[in-house]
């Protein structure tokens, strides 16, 4: 039996290797124009396994980029172990890295973990939690809170079933045990925090809502995330007397909201909202609305509205102290299914006034369903992101 001489054999493999370069090249310019401004900046590298830490570079919108959370200090960790203990975590849990370990954190984790968590995990500032590349369910119990941090990002998380927790006392930032008071069921809940963001979850199914963004927590970024089965989605700014909750700002971008939401997407109180290029898959009672002479900027998003019931975008709460004043306009918005949007009369559109590392350019609402095609949890297959 004759076999290739050498150089022939060298000559097939070169092709074949610079053939599947071609083919992953091809693959990448197809899928990069199906992808949103943050998802370019690292799902594009074949390598970003190896280049995890970019994905601090790729932030837009209030929370900018999140370069504070890498550098020569930071502490690469682990979980391994999928068990919580409230009061004295075990190393190699997730607990034990939000709060024990001090400085820059950036937590991966080995495999697809089920995670219950016994009280409300509460994360250090300077951390990163990222389930890229396996499967993580943090479920039925306590969920996530970020109690007076800065500079956290939540990235690759299914947060569900989140449970109301009666007060008690747990582990807290800087190893301290904090008492904590009645907690609702929401699966992330931020309390006077800064300078955070919550890319790529999946967030649905939770006792109260999903998202909370209250008492003067500002320069936050929700972005791709996918919102689903829940009656109240978001809430930004704690309540109607608050009035700290003014000087929030929060920019919702490249989300999913649906099936099954039916109110708070979001619902905004006192402060501000940049809402862009998100995906409203229905709605109930509706979609966006808030109280308290809140600002929002609604930019080409696609709002399909419900077969049956309310076709109307927004909802207002009037109240003596706010004597009906707001300040909602839709710019470039898309509406299907008959969907309407009851904007302001008059006055100046407020900007978001972005800094040059927050500034991102937002899209016609027509690429909408490419821009969010991949929002919530990622799929990965070897080097491939789905």
């Amino acid at each position: 039996m004759a076999f290739p001489k050498p150089q022939y054999l060298f000559l097939a493999l070169l092709i074949l290797f610079f053939l599947s370069k071609l083919s992953f090249a091809k693959q990448s310019r197809i899928n990069g124009l199906k992808l949103n401004v943050i998802d370019r900046c690292w799902r594009k590298n074949p390598e970003w396994k190896r280049h995890q830490y970019q994905l601090a570079t790729c932030s837009i919108g209030y929370a900018g980029k999140m370069i504070n959370n890498i550098g020569n200090d930071l502490i690469h960790y682990k979980v391994t172990d999928s068990s919580d203990d409230p009061i004295n975590p075990k190393p190699n849990t997730l607990r034990y890295g939000t709060s024990i370990i001090q400085g820059k954190v950036w937590i991966t984790f080995q495999r697809d973990m089920q995670i219950k968590l016994e009280k409300p995990l509460l994360i250090s500032s300077f951390t990163t939690i990222d389930g890229r590349g396996v499967n993580v369910h943090i479920a039925n119990n306590a969920c996530l809170m970020i109690f007076k941090a800065t500079n956290i990002i939540i990235h690759g998380i299914r947060v569900h079933h989140c449970k109301p927790q009666a007060p008690g006392i747990v582990m807290g930032p800087e190893g301290k045990v904090i008492p904590l008071g009645q907690v609702d069921g929401d699966a992330i809940r931020l309390v006077t925090a800064s300078k955070i963001w919550i890319d790529h979850n999946t967030l649905y199914d939770c006792q109260d809502g999903l998202l909370d963004v209250t008492r003067g927590s500002t320069d936050v970024t929700i972005s791709n995330n996918w919102f689903k089965n829940q009656d109240k989605v978001m809430l930004l700014g704690h309540d109607d007397g608050y009035v700290r909750d003014k000087n929030m700002k929060v920019t919702v971008v490249y989300n999913h909201f649906g099936p099954n939401c039916n109110q708070r997407m979001p619902r905004i109180r006192h402060g501000y909202a940049h809402v862009a290029n998100n995906f409203y898959q229905g709605w109930l009672q509706y979609a966006i609305g808030g109280s308290m002479e809140p600002s929002l900027k609604s930019e080409a998003n696609l709002f399909v509205a419900p077969t049956i019931g309310n076709k109307e975008v927004t909802w207002r709460k009037s109240s003596d102290k706010s004597g009906g004043t707001w300040n909602f306009h839709s710019i470039r918005d898309i509406f299907e299914n008959e969907a309407s949007f009851n904007i302001t009369k008059g006055g100046d559109v407020k900007k978001p006034n972005y800094t040059k590392e927050q500034n991102f350019k937002v899209l016609d609402a027509k690429f909408v369903k490419y821009l969010t095609s991949s929002s919530g949890v990622l799929r990965y297959n070897k080097n491939y992101v789905y």
